[in-house]
Parts: structure tokens; C-alpha cells; sequence
């Protein structure tokens, strides 16, 4: 008989090892956070609220928090994982301190959000300009997608509501830049809002816009190389006429409901007037069509605005709709650019679902839950976790190439983030030996290089 011994070594454990590092891989959004600048701006926003003798300064309490986020964390007291390596991150305050400081900016409201979205903005432009192609807007244009999260609570807290999905909690609006096929993308906005706030309400879809477009660069906030994609939540006649009345024309692309009079309209369409949907590399996708609509549909909406069907055989065992049409499955659009296919249109209005990924990186990334009883408090909590964010996407396009910039916070977490180092000191100086093992060493120690490489923050 074969005698076994299990399936795994078995390895005895003692807890007095030194000089070893965890998260050593965190490293990598430290040196982001260094050369991108975001440690002085951050630092400067918040020196208002910065005491006399205080020890540790809140921009740095800040990102702090927002690196354990960035690493795995979801709630305050995670930055424990920061402290216990000050060799890697720096001097790092206790729970308290981090608790009184969000406190803190709660109480100021609207004054401390205004000065962290500023630091953010004027990062986000230097970022930008250090990342060169690979940044936004890449083809000419910055899409910058709006959509809704609705964020469960399974405790009492400040407006946590019931859900128009007959869940409990809140329904912050969040918007994020599309990097496009080969990046992730970043957010620009997150407005928290109340479980029952309603999917359609047009004021807090502009409102999310402006601040989305105040965290672009100055040039980009206004014109046609600017375009503002949601789904049918956005179909609004006061969001299209804010949009349309901005200054010169932003560019739209917003989902619109197909209503009965849309649905008439599109029994009116001749066969000869749908043209086939197409793929990304350009092929045609079998089975869809998209046709334009013209006429006394348009009435009431603003000038200039196109309205886009697509038709398309559903998926085996899906349920149409009363609104389909002869067993097709209808979706509409609206949008003001002119001179392109509809088909191209239509192909980038569906690539909003690109947004779907920005979302499930957000629930991993602190806004899985909101982990503070007020809705203020919260609200500081929303825009650390933008900050995380915005780290886990500039940290890849700034030092990753190929397949790794496209990483979602999980994989970067598992691959890069995890990674274990020893240090050494010698001389004056210190020394993180990553595992040569690791089959992702490489991957790191270039990115370090590439990071090394870019300028200094002025």
C-alpha cells in the first residue's frame, strides 16, 4: 500500500521573524503617490485643518487611509496594516487620530470636499500630462461615464433607505473617465445620495456632471472633445437642455426609454433604412441593426439631437418586452455627433458597459459598504475611496505595459500588492529585496523603474 503523507508539506511556524516586509508590492503606489505630487497637494488642501502641535499631518492621515484602501482595506481601522511597516509607508497615525480627522472634514462640509477635489484635479492633470498617448484623451476625446451604485447597509446609518431594488442603504451616482480598450479607467465624481433617490432624478445627473468636468483639465470642460455617456437614467429633457445649453455643446450619448411613440416610430422604418450593428474591429454583428429616427419624434427635445434604435434577435430564453417589436429587442439612444456611421455611434454608446467593470472595482475598493454612521462622514469616506481609485489607475498607466494595465484592483492585489520583500540596511541606505521566486518580481522592479524615471513633482 502507498502510504500518504497529504496533499500539502506540512511547515512548522514561529512568530520571530525580521527584516521581512508585507505588502511589499504596495510600494508601487507609494511611488505614485511621490511622483505624481498627490502627497503635496493632498497635504496643502487639507493644511486648514491642520493643528499647531499636531504630530502627524492630515494629508498624509489621508492617503494613508486611502492606500489601505487601495490595498484591500474597507474601513478605517485597516490602515493598521500600514503602521505596522513604517519602513514602507512612513509614520502612521493611530485609529483615533484618523477617526477625529474624519470627524473633522465632516464637519466642514462642503469647504473640505471642495479642497480634496481640487488637490485631486490639479494631480490628475499632471498625471495626464506625464503619461503622455497613454492617457485621455487618447483618441481625441474623454468619454466620462455617469451611473448609479446602489451600496447595501446592514446596520442603522444616516439615510440608508429602502431601494427602488427592495434593498436597504444608499444610491451614490458615480462617474469615471473610460480609459478604453486597453486601460481601466478613473473616477472623476461620486455624489452620495439616499437609497430611495430615483435612477432618472436630472438634478443630481448635473451635479454629478459638474463635477466630473471640474476634475478634468480646463480645456476639456467645455466643447465637443468632452462626451458625457449614461444609460436611460439620463434620457431626461432637463439633463439633454443642461447639457446642450453649457457653453459650446458638450458632447452627449444618453440612453432613452423606448415609449410608445418611439415604438410607433419604429414600425414606420422601411427594411432598406437598417443598417447591421458592428463589432469593435469593425466586423458586422450578426443578428442587430440600428436605424435613425426622424421627425415629429424629435419634437420638444433639444436642437441638434439624434435619435439611434437598435434592433436585434435576443439571447435564447430572454423575455421580451411589450415595447419589442416582432420579436426583436429594442434599445434607443440619443446623441449630437454628427458626420459619423450611426453604426459607430451605436458601437460607442454600448461600450458604456465598460462602466459595469469601473463599478466592480469600486465595490472592491472601499464601496463594497459605507463603513460610517453619517451621511458627512460617509461622504469623506466616498472620495478616499476616489482616491484609491484614481492610484489603482495611475499607478498601471504609468509604469505597467501590456496586458498587466489592464488589471483590476483584485489581480493587482494578488499579484503585485502581495508580494513579500526583505529589508536590508546597508550603509545609509535601505534595500527591498523582493522574493525572486515570485513569478511577478519582474513586473514589479520595472514599473519601479519606469516610475523612477518620470520627473520629480515641482
Amino acid at each position: 500500500m502507498k502510504k500518504r503523507i497529504g496533499s500539502y508539506p506540512r511547515v512548522r511556524t514561529e512568530g520571530g521573524g525580521r527584516g521581512v516586509v508585507s505588502q511589499a508590492g504596495g510600494v508601487l503606489l507609494v511611488e505614485t503617490v511621490r511622483k505624481t505630487g498627490l502627497d503635496r497637494a493632498i497635504s496643502a488642501a487639507l493644511a486648514p485643518w491642520c493643528k499647531p502641535r499636531a504630530v502627524h499631518d492630515p494629508g498624509k492621515i489621508l492617503l494613508d487611509v486611502a492606500l489601505a484602501t487601495a490595498l484591500g482595506g474597507d474601513c478605517l481601522a485597516d490602515v493598521a496594516m500600514l503602521r505596522v511597516e513604517p519602513a514602507v509607508f512612513g509614520p502612521v497615525a493611530s485609529d483615533p487620530t484618523v477617526s477625529r480627522l474624519i470627524d473633522t472634514l465632516a464637519a466642514a462640509g462642503s469647504r473640505a470636499l471642495a479642497a480634496i477635489r481640487t488637490a485631486r484635479s490639479e494631480v490628475r492633470d499632471r498625471v495626464w500630462q506625464l503619461a503622455g498617448p497613454e492617457a485621455p484623451p487618447a483618441d481625441g476625446q474623454v468619454i466620462v461615464d455617469i451611473d448609479g451604485v446602489l451600496v447595501l447597509a446592514h446596520s442603522d446609518k444616516e439615510d440608508a433607505t429602502r431601494t427602488w431594488k427592495k434593498t436597504y442603504g444608499h444610491h451614490p451616482l458615480m462617474a469615471f473617465v473610460d480609459h478604453g480598450r486597453d486601460g481601466t479607467g478613473e473616477p472623476v465624481a461620486g455624489l452620495l445620495r439616499p437609497g430611495r433617490a430615483g435612477s432618472n432624478t436630472a438634478g443630481d445627473h448635473i451635479e454629478t456632471t459638474r463635477l466630473a468636468l471640474a476634475q478634468l483639465p480646463r480645456m476639456l470642460r467645455r466643447g465637443r472633445r468632452t462626451l458625457i455617456r449614461t444609460d436611460s437614467a439620463g434620457g431626461t429633457h432637463k439633463f439633454l437642455d443642461w447639457l446642450t445649453t453649457r457653453g459650446r455643446w458638450l458632447s452627449y450619448s444618453v440612453g432613452m426609454t423606448i415609449t410608445e411613440q418611439i415604438h410607433q416610430a419604429v414600425l414606420q422604418i422601411p427594411a432598406s433604412a437598417w443598417t447591421p450593428a458592428v463589432e469593435p474591429g469593425g466586423e458586422i454583428r450578426d443578428g442587430a441593426w440600428v436605424a435613425e429616427l426622424a421627425g415629429d419624434v424629435l419634437d420638444g427635445w433639444p436642437k441638434g439631437m439624434r435619435l439611434i434604435v437598435r434592433k436585434e434577435r435576443p439571447h435564447p430564453g430572454a423575455q421580451l418586452r411589450f415595447t419589442d417589436t416582432d420579436g426583436m429587442r429594442l434599445t434607443a439612444f440619443a446623441t449630437n455627433t454628427k458626420n459619423v456611421p450611426i453604426a459607430a455611434l451605436e458601437l460607442r454608446h454600448r461600450q458604456r458597459a465598460r462602466a459595469e467593470d469601473r463599478i466592480r472595482a469600486a465595490r472592491a475598493t472601499g464601496l463594497r459598504n459605507l463603513p460610517l454612521h453619517d451621511s458627512a462622514q460617509n461622504q469623506v469616506w466616498l472620495e478616499i475611496m476616489q482616491i484609491a481609485l484614481d492610484l489603482l489607475a495611475w499607478m498601471p498607466m504609468l509604469a505597467l505595459t501590456g496586458a498587466a494595465r489592464r488589471w483590476e484592483p483584485r489581480r493587482l492585489r494578488l499579484r503585485l500588492f502581495s508580494a513579500a520583500a526583505q529589508l536590508v540596511t546597508t550603509g545609509r541606505r535601505r534595500i527591498l529585496r523582493l522574493a525572486k521566486h515570485w513569478p511577478w518580481t519582474g513586473v514589479i522592479t520595472d514599473a519601479l523603474q519606469r516610475l523612477a524615471a518620470l520627473p520629480n513633482p515641482g
